[in-house]
């Protein structure tokens, strides 16, 4: 894939802090909203891996269209240790293309293409997943960022 740089941005999230990108090796993983079975599912399987991202040099950020006190409980509940961008106008999820028209019931909605995204310091994206499943997809992230 050739490299897409993206533009930079700064975005508030949890525990009273914002996030800037680019700024280190970066996972950024979209997912449609909190306290549901997927993304919960997928929230836990990033925070039981992140010792090892830490230890590979990259932090973890999470995003959906959420608001940030749902984003709070959703962190406490399950002890996630990284922070989590709320984005309720979709400014970032517009900036990597995420939302989607998606069939929930049998009817369009417009929501976040479960997606996760590599980047380094310079805004490049190293590599990119769209539209994954859940199981395994945060061990195959860790590979990758092992392997830079």
């Amino acid at each position: 894939m050739d490299t897409t740089r993206i533009t930079p941005f700064t975005a508030a999230t949890t525990s009273g802090e914002s996030a800037t990108l680019p700024q280190g090796l970066t996972v950024l993983y979209f997912y449609p909203k909190d306290n549901t079975p997927g993304c919960t599912n997928e929230a836990m399987a990033f925070r039981d891996l992140h010792p090892q991202f830490l230890a590979a040099g990259a932090r973890i950020l999470g995003v959906s269209r959420d608001s940030l006190k749902s984003h709070e409980n959703f962190k406490a509940k399950h002890e996630l240790p990284f922070e989590l961008i709320s984005d309720p106008d979709e400014t970032v999820c517009n900036l990597f293309g995420v939302m989607k028209l998606k069939n929930m019931y049998g009817k369009q909605v417009r929501g976040i293409e479960r997606s996760t995204f590599v980047i380094n310091s310079d805004g490049n994206i190293l590599r990119e997943w769209r539209g994954l499943k859940v199981p395994g997809h945060a061990e195959e992230v860790l590979t990758f960022v092992k392997s830079l």
